[in-house]
């Protein structure tokens, strides 16, 4: 009997993440395509505008996964808030998140205006180089708005309504696509542009999206009785503290794998644009099909730091367990997609053979990456919805650039493997990462049962 209602259980809690995660997966995914049909246009503008569009892309994520990491602390809190029924403090928090999300737009904006001059020393190709400056130049207008968005974001996944970032999310695209196409190509009387353009393009979206979010929080009445915007509160330096001691962790720990494949592009791009390109193909497939357990990583973290807040701590191990399941079905899709299409997909974004030779084996490799990459991804999640934080950044900073980085310089450059060496050496950082960190969550979890029995 005990048996069958513990089924039971695990099944509504599988069902009940999937719900909570579906709205985000669609955001997610369709903040994915938007990377996704940037690449197609410059990969069809051109090889070394693809490449440099690569370069721009890597140095803007290198300083954003800081704040990305960083606020997501208010995922975890907002959630735990709401489980302990303590909505007025909710407000409070938002208001200072909102401090630290301007705070480090402008610290965004400064490493992306000195960041094209540190292209040359770093060996990258001179024909790549003034692309990616223009790139950057003109998205790194956005990085304000960005890091707002991601603040409300945060906020309205704490409290379980997931809508809004899906639908902005999935209007970006459709308002991207066409934007990106036209000032990249010059269509509609507009000059041709470049790599330029796909930047304009994203700064002018990140600004949209902002600001139409900023509105419906004020205008909504879903969230009215959080009062947001009922008062304008002065940073506290004591609400900014507690946010970073639990987000600062999270954004390090985010930095060191995603500034892990950002590294990788970099040190390829020494290789010339023809690596470049095949290698952002397969990063762009890769990080496209990362993007649903990201989804179902924050779906754990929600579901885990409400049940935290309640104090159920059997239902904290069930909803890490739910995410499982799903993380585990959705890259067994990938991984098929990526194995069985993927000299199909490298054609879809180069019409260059010796590019699309290269990117078809390195789509192997992505596909080897799939459940590592997803599985490490549900781990820290679950682990953010216990607010453990600290540990998980010291494991990813050993797993990333103590063993994966250093090995797959080894394979690439000393052992003469190439674009391939730098993948065997992600496929392996990643696969520690999933072992260390799911040891970690259930340590921490049994341990929490144990005290509460």
């Amino acid at each position: 009997m005990f048996q069958k209602t513990a089924t039971v259980d695990a099944l509504r809690e599988i069902r009940a993440t999937a719900w909570l995660a579906l709205p985000l997966v669609i955001g997610h995914v369709s903040a994915g395509l938007i990377a996704f049909v940037d690449n197609l246009i410059a990969g069809n503008h051109g090889t070394d505008t693809l490449a440099a569009v690569t370069l721009g892309t890597a140095l803007l994520w290198l300083p954003m996964l800081v704040p990305i990491g960083t606020l997501i602390a208010l995922t975890a809190s907002v959630a735990r808030l709401h489980g302990a029924d303590r909505i007025s403090e909710i407000g409070p928090v938002f208001r200072q998140a909102l401090w630290l999300a301007l705070f480090m737009g402008g610290v965004m904006f400064a490493f992306l205006s000195l960041a094209p001059a540190l292209l040359a020393p770093a060996g990258i190709a001179p024909q790549m180089i003034p692309g990616a400056r223009d790139f950057l130049h003109a998205v790194r207008w956005g990085s304000p708005a960005l890091t707002l968005f991601f603040c409300m974001r945060y906020l309205c996944e704490g409290m379980h309504w997931m809508r809004p970032t899906m639908i902005l999310s999935f209007g970006g695209l459709l308002l991207l696509a066409p934007m990106g196409y036209v000032l990249t190509n010059g269509k509609l009387g507009f000059p041709e542009l470049g790599a330029q353009g796909l930047g304009i393009a994203s700064a002018s979206l990140m600004w949209l999206q902002a600001l139409l979010f900023a509105c419906y929080l004020w205008r909504g009445k879903r969230l009215a009785h959080l009062q947001l915007f009922s008062r304008f509160d002065l940073p506290c330096r004591a609400g900014i503290l507690d946010l970073l001691k639990v987000g600062m962790p999270i954004g390090i720990a985010i930095l060191t794998q995603g500034s892990l494949f950002i590294v990788t592009s970099l040190l390829i791009g020494r290789l010339g644009s023809t690596f470049l390109a095949a290698h952002q193909i397969a990063v762009n497939l890769a990080q496209l099909c990362f993007m649903i357990p990201v989804a179902v990583a924050e779906a754990t973290t929600v579901r885990v730091g409400h049940a935290l807040g309640r104090g159920d701590f059997r239902a904290v191990r069930r909803a890490a367990y739910a995410g499982c399941v799903i993380v585990v079905v959705a890259q067994s899709f990938s991984m098929l997609a990526m194995l069985l299409g993927n000299q199909m997909i490298a054609g879809w974004y180069s019409s260059d053979l010796a590019v699309t030779a290269l990117a078809s084996t390195l789509l192997l490799y992505a596909a080897a990456l799939q459940f590592p990459d997803g599985m490490q991804m549900l781990a820290a999640g679950a682990l953010r919805g216990l607010q453990d934080t600290r540990i998980p950044m010291w494991l990813a900073i050993f797993c990333y650039w103590g063993i994966g980085l250093p090995l797959g310089c080894l394979m690439a450059f000393g052992m003469g493997w190439g674009p391939q060496g730098i993948w065997a050496g992600l496929i392996t950082a990643l696969t520690l990462a999933t072992v260390l960190m799911g040891w970690r969550f259930v340590h921490r979890s049994r341990e929490a049962t144990t005290v509460t029995q």
